[in-house]
């Protein structure tokens, strides 16, 4: 390989693994807040996600709605799911004195409630795409290329992150979320309802997996089976710190540049193990994750 190749795959690693990484630092985002504030981890991420595009893909083709209807339709549909789940299941769980174990298996009986249903349904029998609302022409950046698909996932990434910070900073909403993540009891204590902050939580994972959907699925299938997705955000969270929403997007960023690299100088086949040798990598090196807090430790 000359240096001109190398310089060229690293352009192109890079780029395109900014590209995959915001998506993957989105879903971590979700994972993280919703963590931060029910001290559970959400297994049905992927799931959300892959429903999301299945309701926008049947809107669009079985209802013959525009995308003006279709994209506010889909968001607000996983917004209310997502927060109605957290009021009729988990909220309930937790009532009855559910420990951390029943809580997570609740969140892995909804992954397979939404894997199942779309199996029974027949919608997973074929695998489709959205077509696409911005072209696939090549974008030069330097030496490397993207599409203008590309750019736009990224655009469209990138100011969603830039406005949940701003929600989390400069929202009463935003610093509730930050106070229940804390400290739930201070919260409690002065005021904050923990059942409305949590379903409110739980209805921007929901809107987040569909903000996902709608964007990747015009380059990628849809089948039941690209929750797995979720898994890569899951390997982002643990990179960038689990309790640390700046560390998702770095964790997410990071797997993104470091699959695209590897994909590129060592081996296509050596991509599905990357992410896992990045969180082996961290574990040893900072168990906490790049942007974690202080290693806890805890009685048992």
């Amino acid at each position: 390989m000359t240096f001109s190749d190398a310089w060229l795959f690293l352009q192109q690693g890079l780029l395109s693994g900014l590209v995959t990484g915001s998506v993957y630092a989105l879903l971590a985002l979700a994972i993280v807040a919703v963590f931060k504030t029910t001290d559970v981890p959400n297994f049905a991420q992927g799931e959300m996600f892959m429903i999301a595009g299945y309701i926008a893909l049947s809107l669009l083709l079985m209802g013959k709605l525009p995308y003006a209807i279709v994209i506010p339709l889909t968001l607000a549909a996983m917004a209310i799911g997502g927060a109605l789940f957290q009021r009729l299941v988990m909220e309930r769980v937790t009532g009855s004195r559910g420990v951390g174990v029943q809580l997570v298996i609740a969140t892995l009986g909804l992954a397979y409630v939404l894997k199942g249903l779309v199996r029974q349904t027949g919608l997973g029998d074929t695998p489709r795409s959205l077509p696409a609302l911005v072209s696939s022409d090549p974008v030069l950046i330097g030496d490397a290329a993207l599409t203008r698909l590309d750019v736009a996932i990224f655009v469209v990434a990138v100011v969603v992150m830039v406005l949940i910070y701003l929600m989390f900073t400069h929202t009463r909403i935003g610093k509730a979320m930050r106070a229940v993540g804390m400290n739930p009891r201070a919260a409690q204590i002065v005021g904050i309802r923990l059942s409305r902050i949590r379903m409110l939580v739980w209805a921007m994972a929901g809107l987040i997996g569909a903000l996902v959907a709608l964007l990747i699925t015009p380059k990628v299938l849809i089948t039941p089976d690209i929750a797995h997705i979720a898994i890569l955000a899951y390997a982002a969270a643990i990179v960038g710190g689990f309790t640390s929403l700046p560390g998702a997007v770095l964790g997410g960023l990071v797997i993104g540049v470091v699959e695209n690299l590897v994909g590129l100088f060592i081996s296509t086949n050596a991509i599905v193990v990357a992410p896992f040798l990045a969180i082996l990598v961290t574990l040893i090196v900072r168990p906490q994750g790049l942007l974690g807090g202080k290693t806890q430790v805890k009685k048992v």
